[in-house]
C-alpha cells in the first residue's frame, strides 16, 4: 500500500495550492506527495512543504484521510514557520519536463479561500470541502476519513 501525505496551509484567508498543467488537464492540488521508507506521515507533509513550497512547517493535526484501493492518502493543516514561498527545490522543479505531457508543470500558488469556492477542479474534492466548512465551523476533533475518494 503506498501512503502520501499532503497539507492544508491558510495564511491570510489564502491556501497553499500547486497548479498543474499535465496530459492536457489543468487542476489543482493541495501539496504532498509519498511517504518515504522509514518517515511518518507527519515528517513527509513537513518534507513535502519545503520540497513543494519552499516552506518550513509545523504540524497542528491530522484532518483527512483518503483510502483509495490501494493507497491511502493522509492530510495535515499545517503551520508555516520559516522559508520563502515558491521557493521549492524537490523534483518536480529540477527534473521536471514540462514539454512532456506526462510530467506537466508545477505552480505553487496562493488562492483566496472565496476563489476556492468557485474551482471544481481541486483535489481532493473531500478536503478543499473540509476546508471550506472549517472556516465557519472549525476543524472537526476527529479527521475526516473519506473511502475510495467519496464522502
Amino acid at each position: 500500500m503506498r501512503t502520501r501525505a499532503g497539507i492544508v496551509l491558510v495564511e491570510d484567508s489564502k491556501v497553499a495550492l500547486i497548479e498543474r498543467h499535465r496530459a492536457g488537464l489543468d487542476y489543482f492540488v493541495f501539496p504532498g506527495g509519498g511517504v518515504d521508507e522509514g518517515e511518518t506521515p507527519e515528517q513527509a507533509a513537513v518534507r513535502e512543504a519545503k520540497e513543494e513550497l519552499g516552506l518550513d512547517v509545523t504540524v497542528k493535526k491530522k484532518v483527512a484521510e483518503i483510502h483509495f484501493d490501494l493507497s491511502v492518502q493522509i492530510y495535515f493543516l499545517v503551520e508555516k514557520v520559516g522559508g520563502e514561498f515558491g521557493s521549492g527545490t524537490g523534483e518536480e522543479f529540477t527534473d521536471a519536463d514540462p514539454d512532456n505531457p506526462e510530467e506537466g508543470i508545477y505552480i505553487p500558488i496562493w488562492m483566496p479561500l472565496e476563489e476556492l469556492r468557485r474551482h471544481d477542479n481541486v483535489y481532493p474534492a473531500g478536503v478543499k470541502e473540509l476546508l471550506l466548512k472549517a472556516q465557519t465551523d472549525g476543524w472537526p476533533e476527529e479527521p475526516l476519513v473519506i473511502a475510495e475518494g467519496k464522502v
